[in-house]
């Protein structure tokens, strides 16, 4: 299933097209699902928590009574270590869980990585007047960027961008992605026909939204 549907991503690229008239700016729009499946998340907190584990149990024991620390032995204490292991790994897997269990540093450098990715997967970089721009969002991690060329960042200070991230920022928080596009690409436009005006027609980059699901 689609992250947008066809008639929802239509528009965005109707959208970009519209912008597009009035500036030399070459627009690519990108939604991820998640910036990464994190596999790993759930295999380091459950070794993490099972190393503990052993030493937790011989001291608990150790507080109930004698008798209590002796029947508790290496053996039992490794099969306990296993179990956690075992039993943590696969509840750390479920979707809801592994969200919360990643740092939001880990979740945003992430993005940010395959942000670039997308950047240059997207030949933005290749355009005659280094004029692309990159409008980015992975959904899972609620991660929003604009990434933009030279011809583009000479003329435009990155602090600009701020304001409309942050806007789109919180419309993918409040699950309104496809507006946050509309609005976001509609912003952006208006900053780039005053600032890279359209010098001739050209449309180098399809305009069109990205999915990667």
């Amino acid at each position: 299933m689609s992250l947008l549907n066809k008639s929802e991503q239509r528009e965005v690229g109707e959208a970009i097209a519209r912008v597009e008239r009035d500036t030399d700016a070459e627009i690519v729009t990108v939604l991820a699902a998640r910036a990464d499946d994190y596999a790993y998340i759930p295999l380091l907190w459950a070794g993490l928590v099972a190393l503990i584990v052993p030493g937790a149990v011989a001291v608990v024991a150790s507080w109930i009574d004698a008798a209590t620390a002796q029947w508790v032995g290496g053996w039992m204490l490794l099969l306990w270590q296993w179990l956690t292991f075992v039993v943590l790994g696969v509840v750390f897997r479920l979707p809801a869980v592994t969200q919360r269990l990643i740092p939001r540093h880990v979740r945003f450098w992430r993005a940010s990585n395959l942000a670039r990715r997308q950047f240059l997967e997207q030949n933005l970089h290749h355009t005659e007047a280094e004029t692309g721009v990159l409008i980015f969002v992975s959904e899972a991690e609620r991660y929003v960027e604009i990434l933009v060329d030279r011809g583009i960042s000479g003329r435009l200070d990155n602090g600009v961008w701020e304001r409309i991230v942050a806007d789109f920022t919180q419309k993918v928080h409040e699950g309104h992605t496809q507006q946050g596009f509309l609005d976001c690409v509609e912003a952006c436009g208006e900053l780039l026909k005053t600032h890279v005006p359209a010098t001739h027609e050209r449309n180098e980059l399809p305009n069109r939204l990205v999915i990667l699901e």
